[in-house]
């Protein structure tokens, strides 16, 4: 099982609100992560979580990161701790990545959990790219959380693991442009 998982607990304060509350992004972020092929999704708030959580169907998985004020590291610690057993893998999409869609999140899913000719979800390690520049969505096999977990820190979220560790990218430049959208 691939479960999405959705980091938008951040403030935003170069937007000038948090992330999760602009327009539709939180819900077309789950949107594209279930077509896509996440075989559920946990969503990860932090500031202004109640408002956030009343833009969500009720049923919708959610936690909050209490520390979300310290960067992306603690969403991603937060969120791949809250994730099932039933997970093998982690396909972590960001919130303010509105040009992405599910076909970026297929191709990321299906290329990153094979290897050759076997499939092996849990240790896959797989990023989007977008004209060669690594980007989100990440893919983060099971066996790498424990890692990944240690290494989140700050603003930096899997960064240095990813750095260390073998990632299979994954070009998506032919179906978006990948770029966070800081400003209105």
């Amino acid at each position: 099982m691939i479960a999405g998982l959705l980091l938008a607990a951040g403030a935003g304060r170069r937007m000038g609100m948090p992330k999760a509350l602009v327009d539709d992004w939180l819900v077309r972020s789950i949107e594209v992560l279930r077509e896509g092929g996440c075989d559920d999704v946990l969503v990860v708030l932090g500031a202004a979580a109640d408002e956030a959580r009343a833009l969500l169907p009720a049923d919708q998985r959610v936690v909050v990161a209490e520390d979300w004020d310290e960067g992306m590291g603690a969403s991603l610690r937060v969120g791949l701790a809250a994730l099932g057993p039933d997970a093998e893998a982690a396909l972590v999409h960001l919130v303010d990545l509105p040009d992405v869609g599910p076909d970026v999140v297929a191709r990321v899913v299906s290329t990153g959990s094979t290897t050759g000719s076997t499939t092996s979800s849990t240790t896959g390690l797989a990023r989007a790219a977008y004209a060669g520049v690594p980007g989100h969505p990440v893919l983060i096999g099971r066996d790498h959380w424990a890692g990944v977990i240690e290494a989140a820190v700050g603003d930096q979220g899997a960064r240095g693991y990813l750095k260390t560790n073998d990632v299979r990218l994954v070009e998506c430049g032919d179906l978006a442009g990948g770029n966070d959208v800081d400003r209105r």
